[in-house]
């Protein structure tokens, strides 16, 4: 079914004024609140969220070489192969490489894997984009609260806190 302009400016001009008519419509008279006094507000208790203290990250191992976080909390790596690139937050490690073996999600295969510090984890579709990156060798490292274990096998990330985390490499990832 065909509609002219002239209808359809008819039907929009009376969509405005009833639009604008439920906007404009006021109720006079005074707010009441049973119990609560004239001018009072009611009283609720309030409590003031308790902050969760974080564990204190044990010392880094001996013979780690620390790798101190950027301005906004994260380290950045990659591994002497090239392969895996990985962010870590004082929670959370995060790492993108070309797995082998990973599962698909939506229909893609997933491209990054994630540890968090109290053990939860999950394979993630996506990329950590540019990211200013530290080269790590063959070594021992510490990063905000993680240790680094590299080797020519894969990655090792640890919680200092908590023992949590996940081995990395290009042809499997092993969760702790």
């Amino acid at each position: 079914m065909r509609v002219s302009n002239g209808v359809r400016a008819g039907l929009a001009a009376a969509w405005l004024v009833a639009a604008a008519a439920g906007c404009s419509t006021t109720v006079d008279g005074v707010a009441i609140c049973p119990g609560c006094g004239i001018g009072t507000e009611p009283d609720f208790p309030t409590t003031r969220p308790t902050t969760p203290e974080s564990p204190t990250p044990s010392p880094a191992p001996p013979g780690a070489e620390t790798l101190e976080p950027s301005a906004t909390g994260y380290v950045y790596i990659e591994t002497r192969s090239g392969k895996t690139r990985c962010q870590l937050s004082a929670d959370v490690v995060g790492c993108e490489s070309e797995f082998t073996d990973s599962p698909v999600i939506g229909g893609e295969q997933a491209t990054g894997v994630e540890v968090s510090s109290d053990g939860s984890h999950r394979w993630v579709v996506g990329n950590l984009g540019a990211m200013p990156t530290t080269t790590i060798d063959y070594s021992t490292y510490s990063a905000v609260g993680w240790t680094i274990e590299a080797d020519s096998s894969g990655t090792r990330f640890t919680n200092a806190a908590t023992g949590h985390g996940m081995f990395v490499s290009t042809e499997s990832v092993d969760f702790f």
